[in-house]
């Protein structure tokens, strides 16, 4: 575990990207005065926000499927639970209600990777 030393010190995060990592940083700075909500599981929409979802998050996690992928191992990396949530939550929304074909026809080349930290998930 890092201590807050006061310094200016690298801390090296091997398994982050750092453009992925900037993306982190937003949202822990925004969550910093603003706690995320609860989201509601099982989803009950594919439409997050009707889950409970801020919009802010919402839009969030708005982004291209490979960065969302990214985003979840990071969260999970970096044993960032409501991160972990609203991520694993997107993508449940985006496969809800979807057949397996269905689901195979978006192109999830990542998801065998992500699968571990979303099988906690219901969709």
């Amino acid at each position: 575990m890092v201590e807050d030393s006061g310094t200016d010190e690298e801390i090296p995060l091997p398994n982050v990207k750092t453009a992925i990592l900037s993306k982190v940083i937003d949202y822990c700075r925004y969550h910093k005065d603003n706690p995320p909500e609860e989201i509601q599981k099982p989803l009950k929409s594919t439409n997050l926000v009707e889950c409970g979802v801020s919009e802010w998050d919402n839009e969030y996690v708005n982004i291209e499927q490979e960065v969302l992928f990214e985003l979840i191992l990071a969260a999970n990396y970096l044993d960032i639970k409501s991160l972990l949530d609203l991520t694993c939550a997107k993508v449940a929304s985006m496969i809800k209600g979807k057949n397996t074909e269905e689901i195979r026809k978006q192109q999830c080349t990542e998801l065998p990777e992500i699968l571990r930290v979303f099988l906690e998930f219901r969709v």
